[in-house]
């Protein structure tokens, strides 16, 4: 089935690689920008998001948690995907970055955030405002 582009959401097209470990907030948040047009890709980890990048997945723009389980964090991500996919937009999120700072990001959403703040932020980020 293929929708008629003029009548697709504002995010239609791009492709979002969320990374987040708690399953409900993934979940929820997942929905919340497939509702705006968005294809989303979702991961458990920093490892799991990388190790879809590196097999060639589709990423506009990658939606990480900064704290998580695994070899990596999302710091770490975010150093790694700046370096090997510089046209990759990212926005990192956390509860509780400690003394660390999160460094050259296209955007921060401090946690707790609203899922409408999330998908306002990724959209614009994509340069497909409504």
């Amino acid at each position: 089935m293929s929708p008629d582009r003029d009548q697709e959401p504002a995010g239609s097209g791009a492709h979002v690689l969320l990374v987040e470990d708690e399953v409900m907030v993934r979940a929820l948040l997942a929905d919340e920008l497939r509702g705006a047009g968005l294809a989303v890709v979702e991961a458990a980890s920093a490892d799991e998001a990388w190790a879809y990048l590196q097999s060639g997945g589709a990423a506009d723009l990658m939606f990480s948690d900064v704290q998580m389980p695994g070899s990596m964090d999302g710091l770490e991500l975010k150093r790694r995907v700046r370096e090997a996919f510089p046209e990759v937009k990212i926005i990192l999120t956390s509860g509780n970055l400690g003394p660390r700072h999160p460094g050259e990001v296209d955007a921060f959403l401090p946690k707790p955030f609203l899922f409408s703040k999330a998908v306002e932020y990724t959209i614009k980020l994509l340069g497909r405002a409504g």
